[in-house]
């Protein structure tokens, strides 16, 4: 299978449009106003679909689909959401029993006009079972796409809509079958020449994984933390997007720019906490000072900088090309105003994104660090069509390596 950028722009927007659909309707039937905050398609391993729910308690409703497309989907959002959801619907005092009807009735006129979006725009017949009510904690609320075990990697569209002026959000999972997704893609691609084989995609995300290991394997190198890598994820979505794929949560990390074949931007970013802990796990004498201060800074700029130095150079090494970066650059801010910035200079080439995402953690201290590439469009499928399948797992790049010490 091959995708162009175009196909995956439109099949986005589709997703986009299908989950407006769904909020329209249920405007209509309860008058909650909404709004579709963001909508990707994720190429992920699907030993980790839904790790990004982590391990919150989740009520919705799921159905299967089939005919022009096949499939699953699931409409979920936090359990204790649930009751004002009803209330909308009911007035309060409503039974738990009435509370799980309403659910499933809203669920299913928003995820009718979800699935009835995509048939009108494929002009094809979708046709959907009744959908039952679902609950359970983190992935765990999401279905197995074991349709096609024989793949390691499974696309995900996710859309996440937003009730205005309450704190409440639905998010909306479509796991198609890999077989009908494919033929429709490459129905409605126009650039076959540029296409992008979907197998070098996840031979770069497994790139990722193991660029993201090497990075831990640093970390813990240095400063004895025991870290491991989880989730690696290749997300497309419209440039104008890709902030919304960050928090407002307060990071400190690093950022640099690499050149060559692939080129972009590379962000190494650490929680406050966690940016506070691994500093000091990482300087023998005591910090002067209270909370962040000149000293964490410094140490996270010198990881930043071996983390980066292992991860693009285990692609390096893989490709065969020279990929150079920047030094690093310690960013203190919000998620969105750290990315913001870098995504207008992308957008002023390119209208599309690929974000690539790995999570470290470790289990001894309260401590994660997200590591998140956000490639030149282009460069990335000059990339990719140099990558040779056979040296994906060439990637080590030792400390030593990148030192000489």
């Amino acid at each position: 299978m091959k995708v162009d950028v175009q196909s995956l722009g439109t099949f986005n927007q589709l997703a986009h449009e299908g989950a407006q659909a769904a909020t329209d309707a249920m405007a209509q039937m309860t008058g909650i106003d909404t709004q579709v905050d963001i909508t990707r398609i994720t190429l992920v391993d699907r030993a980790e679909l839904g790790e990004d729910l982590a391990d919150r308690s989740f009520v919705g409703i799921q159905f299967d689909f089939e005919g022009g497309l096949t499939g699953e989907t699931v409409l979920v959002f936090e359990q204790d959401q649930s009751a004002a959801i009803a209330g909308a619907l009911l007035g309060d005092g409503a039974s738990e029993e009435m509370a799980q009807s309403s659910i499933e009735e809203i669920g299913n006129i928003m995820m009718s006009g979800f699935i009835d979006g995509w048939a009108e725009f494929l002009e094809t017949t979708i046709e959907h079972d009744p959908p039952t009510y679902i609950e359970g904690n983190g992935a765990a609320i999401l279905p197995d796409p074991a349709t096609d075990t024989t793949r390691d990697q499974v696309f995900v569209f996710r859309s996440d809509i937003e009730w205005e002026g309450e704190e409440v959000s639905f998010y909306i999972y479509m796991l198609p079958e890999y077989e009908p997704l494919a033929a429709l893609m490459a129905e409605h691609g126009s650039d076959a020449e540029n296409a992008i084989p979907v197998e070098k995609l996840a031979a770069f995300n497994e790139m990722t994984r193991e660029g993201a290991r090497q990075a831990a394997s640093n970390v813990e190198m240095m400063s004895g933390i025991a870290t491991e890598a989880e989730v690696s994820q290749i997300s497309f979505a419209p440039i104008e997007d890709v902030p919304k794929q960050f928090s407002d949560e307060v990071y400190v990390g690093t950022v640099v720019e690499f050149t060559g074949t692939p080129s972009g931007f590379l962000l190494v970013l650490f929680d406050e906490q966690s940016a506070i802990t691994v500093a000091e796990a990482l300087m023998p004498v005591e910090i002067a000072g209270d909370g962040l201060t000149d000293q964490h800074k410094a140490a996270i700029e010198e990881l930043g900088n071996i983390m980066t130095s292992g991860f693009v150079d285990g692609w390096a090494n893989v490709l065969q090309q020279s990929v150079e970066h920047t030094p690093p650059r310690v960013v203190h801010d919000m998620g969105r105003s750290i990315i913001d910035p870098l995504a207008a200079q992308l957008g002023q080439f390119q209208r599309h994104a690929f974000l690539i995402d790995s999570k470290m953690m470790t289990d001894e201290l309260d401590f994660e660090c997200e590591i998140t590439a956000l490639p030149n469009e282009q460069e990335l499928r000059k990339a990719l069509e140099q990558l040779d399948l056979d040296r994906t797992t060439e990637t080590q790049a030792s400390v030593e390596d990148i030192f000489g010490t």
